[in-house]
């Protein structure tokens, strides 16, 4: 696989069941590229380990005044550099080609789960730990991939070096044949403890990271309360936790640095030491002694691989064992279905709380509960995050529907719907049936104003459909985004559209114009919208009250807030002492005939209520 092949066209099904089997797995995966890597990187480390040997040869040629020698050394010597050269530049090409490529091949299988999982991601992991997995996580882990073989090859090089050193000198290669294990070896006792130390690091600065993230999302929101520099104090602290840890793993990589200068120049010592003394002795020549001093010089070169293979597989390990978590979650359903049918149509039945919805008509939901809501939304549009019993669209379950059916069949607005970076005409340019105009969407969620400010917000721009939106919306006010997010579901036009408190954070003008044009383009679909506010309830064809899981009571707005005490505290909110005080008030004794109004004249006393009554309903 090379770059310019990206993306995958399938990544492949990884084996997440641990950290560890998901390395392996990407390392098995780029199986080809690694054997490229570890040949090139045979032939750079061999070339540069040759040298020694070649300086070798060219001193016993200068002492024994062999010209001949002395010319074929340098030949041996061109021959070495020529292939350090090409080895290290395809080494090096190989190796970023392996990194680059694992690294792709993660964030597509991480985005072909987030793609798969929907909001339940965010619901089992959390925001901070899944933008550390696809943001560093996945570089670590392709780092870990490309060094394998670069490290492979410095081993196998460093086990030639020893063999060659014993044929050729074996009084000094026993030495050298002794220590290189040793100094190799030596820092792994440090291993755990530096490993640990790193966890630490990586834990606290994704603690800080998913910190900044929810600042920056609700920063707005906290400066209207005063709370940015609460929060602020809190990120301070956490960077300062994370700057401390940085520090106290940095520490001991330096050791293990140290460590990995002081052991080879101990080595090299020693071989010096023993080589002179066996000079001395005529046990072996000058050349020879060159020869050995400068392969335990060199040696260090690969030596350093061990180094790094150290720290990319501890960085690496806790990074793949957050992967892994993220890529082994699982759908509750089935998103293929176990049903091939058409289309269902008809009425929208919840077994688990006995809510039905008639079909084409325009039905509100109260729930007492707003976590209950959200709940409910998610069942009512099949494949729910949580195990329960399927809802039914005309007879037929939802989660027995492939994913794609289910979602086209039932559109859900969540509470807090997500606007994407791009222009006005992209976003709005989602699967539709083609009946909804976007101009006649973004009247009836009232968006004029909306796009007024897109306009003025962008450069050179007169159409509001080319005006860009800002990553989640940022620039814009929670109303606007919301009333954005309603124009979208409208545009797309399903069969059943619901809405989650679609119109929670405009005002009341805005929203009894927006529950106006909602019914008015919704005509003949099937609408729920999940919400406590008056106005829309007022224009539902039909309310359901739902109180501790179950449906309570159904009617019309108007007569459910006389007759059910529970659906008026709850629309109302009114508090336990009010509503007593109107229980009272019901039961009280009726007031004597004389003090009864006159209702011989009825109509103008009612006509002088109604403004009242609507005033009571809209606060």
């Amino acid at each position: 696989m090379q770059i310019q092949d990206l993306p995958y066209s399938d990544p492949g099904v990884p084996d997440a069941r641990s950290g560890p089997r998901l390395l392996w797995w990407l390392g098995r995966n780029q199986l080809g590229g690694q054997c490229r890597a570890l040949l090139w990187g045979m032939l750079h480390f061999a070339s540069v380990c040759a040298l020694p040997f070649c300086v070798g040869l060219a001193v016993q040629a200068a002492v024994d005044r062999s010209s001949r020698r002395l010319a074929l050394t340098g030949g041996l010597m061109l021959l070495c550099g020529t292939a350090i050269a090409v080895g290290d530049t395809f080494l090096h090409r190989a190796a970023v080609t392996n990194w680059i490529t694992a690294a792709a091949r993660l964030q597509q299988l991480l985005a072909r789960k987030a793609a798969y999982l929907g909001s339940a991601l965010t619901r089992r992991v959390a925001a901070g730990e899944v933008v550390t997995v696809s943001t560093g996580d996945v570089e670590k882990l392709g780092w870990f991939v490309e060094a394998v073989s670069r490290f492979t090859a410095a081993a196998l090089t460093v086990v030639v070096v020893c063999v060659a050193l014993l044929v050729y000198q074996p009084a000094l290669g026993v030495v050298v044949a002794v220590g290189l294990p040793v100094v190799a070896l030596a820092v792994l006792p440090l291993l755990p403890r530096a490993t640990s130390r790193a966890d630490v690091q990586r834990v606290k600065a994704g603690r800080a990271t998913e910190l900044a993230s929810d600042t920056v999302a609700g920063l707005r929101v906290l400066r209207g309360i005063g709370g940015e520099n609460l929060f602020l104090d809190r990120y301070r602290r956490a960077s300062q936790e994370v700057r401390h840890a940085a520090v106290r793993s940095a520490r001991m990589w330096s050791v293990i640095s140290a460590l990995q200068v002081l052991l080879p120049g101990l080595l090299l010592i020693v071989v010096v030491l023993r080589g002179v003394q066996l000079a001395r002795e005529g046990r072996i020549t000058v050349g020879e002694l060159v020869t050995v001093y400068s392969a335990v010089m060199i040696v260090n070169y690969p030596l350093r691989h061990f180094q790094e293979i150290a720290m990319a597989y501890s960085f690496s390990r806790p990074s793949a064992q957050r992967a892994a978590r993220v890529l082994s979650l699982e759908r509750l359903t089935d998103v293929e279905g176990s049903r091939a049918t058409e289309l269902p149509g008809g009425d929208l039945f919840d077994p688990a709380t006995g809510l039905r919805v008639p079909a084409h008509g325009f039905t509100a939901v109260v729930c007492g509960d707003p976590d209950m809501a959200g709940r409910l939304a998610d069942r009512l549009g099949g494949h729910a995050p949580e195990p329960g019993l399927s809802v039914l669209l005309g007879g037929v379950p939802l989660d027995e529907l492939s994913l794609d059916q289910a979602r086209t069949a039932v559109l859900v607005q969540d509470k807090d719907p997500v606007l994407l970076s791009g222009t006005l005409r992209e976003l709005l340019d989602v699967p539709a049936s083609g009946t909804v105009r976007a101009e006649d969407a973004l009247a009836a969620a009232q968006c004029a104003d909306v796009l007024d400010a897109l306009v003025q917000g962008s450069l050179d721009v007169s159409d509001p459909m080319d005006a860009l939106i800002t990553e989640r919306g940022r620039s814009l006010s929670g109303g606007q985004r919301q009333r954005l997010a309603l124009a979208r579901s409208l545009v797309a036009d399903p069969e059943v559209l619901v809405l989650d408190e679609p119109t929670s954070a405009v005002d009341s003008h805005t929203e009894a114009r927006i529950a106006d044009g909602l019914r008015r383009l919704r005509s003949g679909r099937t609408t729920v919208v999940l919400t406590s506010s008056p106005l829309l309830l007022d224009r539902a064809d039909e309310v359901v009250f739902l109180h501790e899981g179950e449906v309570a009571a159904t009617g019309r707005h108007r007569e459910l807030i006389g007759t059910e005490p529970r659906y008026r505290a709850v629309v109302t909110r009114e508090t336990e002492d009010e509503q007593r005080e109107a229980a009272a008030m019901e039961t009280a004794a009726p007031p004597p005939p004389q003090e009864r109004p006159d209702l011989s004249e009825g109509a103008p006393l009612l006509g002088a209520l109604e403004p009242l009554e609507e005033i009571e309903e809209s606060a």
